[in-house]
């Protein structure tokens, strides 16, 4: 790199947006004006998706039936023929490129093929909001050999999850975590997968084959597996007596710890105290606080021995244990929640587009003369 350019595009503005404000000095995250932990007190992960894609809080009746279409069987239901291939692939198949085949499949069954006006892809993207928790779901239940559990209308977007995971009816605290849960990780600016999405729209592909960019880039353990490398540490970890200990070891031994620090954030990440609040309610409610004390040891020493801050991955996992939830599955969940973004950012894309194409700083040389191969 030249001069003082930074690698991963580190503070280079590439487009304007509407959607999603960060101020990481300020520890803001900001969805079309309204601040996350107002949304997180007040709000619902439906209503936070009108939002994003609609710019402005819902009137009553606007929420009533955009809960409906995101609730209705028909549009959470699989097609069939998807449940055949799931039934197909090999029970070792990770969940993330479950997800990314099911959503390309998707594609082929949606009754707005490539029409990709504004009002097409906004019925896509309901449909998408919708199957996309039934999609993570049923995978779930057909690798452990169980049928999968029909949607019901009966239950918000984060119950009917949690519901067709288990075949059981949440407890009220399981259901709000989960869809805190849902409302942290809606959106966050120009991440790398909003930022792939948006690279695929901005070439007029259509809504499915930009989500599954952005699946694409969800799947690398940088952006969307930190939770779960977060429980991989509790679980060498086993017991909060230990983390003390463990933790300093691994710092002298300058072993990477997932879960705090930010490229945005300069103090704590927002999202970090609800779900660091709610992960302990609900480890009380199981009768299982462990994962979360040792949690609580390792940011007190890497607080102060790095001065770093907890990020939002930190104790998002140990909530999502507690409801019995498999660490595979974590990042698949923040694609349940980032479909609201993403499909968000591809109809601010469409809506007024230019084609993405940056250039590179060239570092090789430029001039050199072509040798036949019997002369090199």
């Amino acid at each position: 790199m030249s001069g003082e350019q930074k690698g991963g595009l580190e503070d280079v503005v590439v487009s304007t947006s509407g959607i999603c404000f960060i101020d990481g000095n300020e520890g803001r995250l900001v969805y079309r004006g309204y601040d996350v932990n107002e949304l997180v007190e007040r709000s619902s992960f439906e209503e936070v998706v009108f939002l994003l894609w609609h710019g402005d809080l819902p009137s009553r009746n606007a929420l009533a039936a955009h809960t409906r279409a995101l609730t209705s069987t028909a549009n959470r239901r699989l097609p069939p023929k998807l449940i055949d291939i799931l039934r197909a692939l090999p029970r070792r198949t990770a969940p993330m490129d479950v997800l990314r085949t099911g959503v390309s499949v998707l594609a082929a069954f949606d009754p707005d093929g490539g029409d990709n006006s504004r009002d097409a892809t906004l019925r896509k993207s309901i449909r998408l909001t919708a199957q996309l928790p039934t999609l993570v779901a049923a995978w779930e239940r057909v690798r452990r050999g169980r049928p999968p559990v029909t949607p019901t209308p009966r239950l918000g977007l984060a119950g009917n999850f949690l519901y067709m995971l288990s075949g059981k009816t949440p407890t009220a605290l399981a259901v709000k975590t989960f869809d805190v849960g849902l409302i942290l990780h809606a959106d966050h600016e120009f991440n790398a997968s909003t930022f792939a999405a948006r690279v695929t729209a901005a070439t007029m592909s259509d809504v499915h084959s930009a989500i599954t960019s952005a699946i694409g880039a969800l799947r690398g353990p940088l952006h969307g597996g930190a939770n779960e490398q977060v429980m991989r540490m509790v679980e060498q970890i086993r017991t909060p007596e230990r983390a003390e200990d463990w933790i300093r070891k691994a710092l002298a031994d300058k072993a990477r710890v997932m879960g705090f620090g930010h490229r945005v954030y300069r103090v704590e990440d927002p999202r970090a105290r609800h779900l660091r609040r709610l992960a302990g309610e609900l480890g009380r409610q199981v009768g299982d606080t462990g994962a979360v004390e040792i949690l609580d040891t390792v940011a007190r020493v890497v607080s102060a021995d790095k001065h770093l801050h907890p990020n939002v991955d930190l104790y998002s996992g140990a909530a999502y244990a507690s409801m019995g939830i498999p660490t595979d599955q974590f990042t698949p969940i923040f694609a349940i929640s980032r479909v609201a973004g993403w499909t968000a950012h591809v109809m601010e894309q469409h809506g007024n587009n230019r084609l993405i194409r940056p250039r590179a700083d060239y570092t090789g040389p430029t001039r050199l003369s072509y040798v036949p191969a019997d002369r090199r």
